[in-house]
């Protein structure tokens, strides 16, 4: 079973080129923001590990964290986002970065599809018992789809700077249509065990069962999108 992190701040990401990419390490006010909110996820996914996701409460995380539930509520609009927040912290951010740090002479599509793949096929310890807890809550799966959106804003910043006069409306909707295609990839790849059809079951309970490679389902999924993003780099319209 494969799978990777996702990021949770909406950072514009640094500018396409082929030099080494450098960003002014943040203050202190968002070093606090991303302490806090790292420990709101660490400590969902320990009381969940403990306790069943069902069992654990937001003023518990928030008590957890050593923070207040309105504050936790200005990081996470459920415990369930949170919890996948442990397993998906920062992905998207790696995503545009990895995109922005490919040679200017490398094909769009290509670096798009494989920042996608490397920073979604990959896992630690530490991310093991997030995933048990996805592939056996239907709404763990549901939020862990849902953050598949975050891929947007960031993507866009990258792709605007990099196809230049295109438009941020054209880097958008390249960066949404992204982001649908991971989620469908994910969809077909944790579907509930016993069913035919990957949407037909990412609503349902019970265990999930990966299914096949999802590198394979993630490339198969961005290949349609392949001719525009040649088009757009051409300057051509898509026929």
């Amino acid at each position: 079973m494969q799978i990777c992190e996702h990021a949770s701040l909406r950072a514009r990401s640094p500018v396409w080129n082929a030099d080494p990419v450098t960003t002014p390490p943040p203050g202190l006010r968002e070093r606090k923001k991303q302490a806090t909110r790292a420990a709101l996820r660490e400590a969902a996914l320990r009381l969940a590990v403990e306790r069943g996701p069902d069992g654990v409460r937001v003023e518990d995380i928030a008590e957890a964290a050593g923070v207040s539930p309105r504050t936790y509520n200005n990081y996470f609009a459920s415990r369930e986002q949170a919890i996948v927040s442990a397993v998906t912290a920062d992905r998207e951010a790696r995503v545009a970065a990895a995109v922005a740090a490919r040679p200017a002479g490398v094909r769009l599509a290509d670096a798009v599809t494989d920042a996608v793949v490397e920073q979604y096929t990959g896992t630690g310890e530490h991310e093991h018992g997030a995933l048990l807890l996805i592939t056996t809550r239907s709404a763990l799966r549901e939020a862990f789809l849902d953050a598949t959106a975050d891929i947007e804003p960031p993507l866009t910043a990258v792709l605007a700077e990099r196809l230049e006069n295109a438009g941020e409306s054209t880097a958008r909707v390249l960066a949404a249509s992204v982001a649908a295609a991971v989620r469908i990839a994910l969809e077909g790849w944790l579907r509930p065990a016993g069913t035919a059809g990957a949407l037909a079951g990412t609503g349902a309970g019970g265990l999930v069962v990966p299914s096949g490679s999802l590198p394979d389902r993630l490339r198969a999924a961005l290949a349609p999108l392949a001719p525009a993003f040649d088009a757009v780099e051409r300057r051509e319209p898509v026929r």
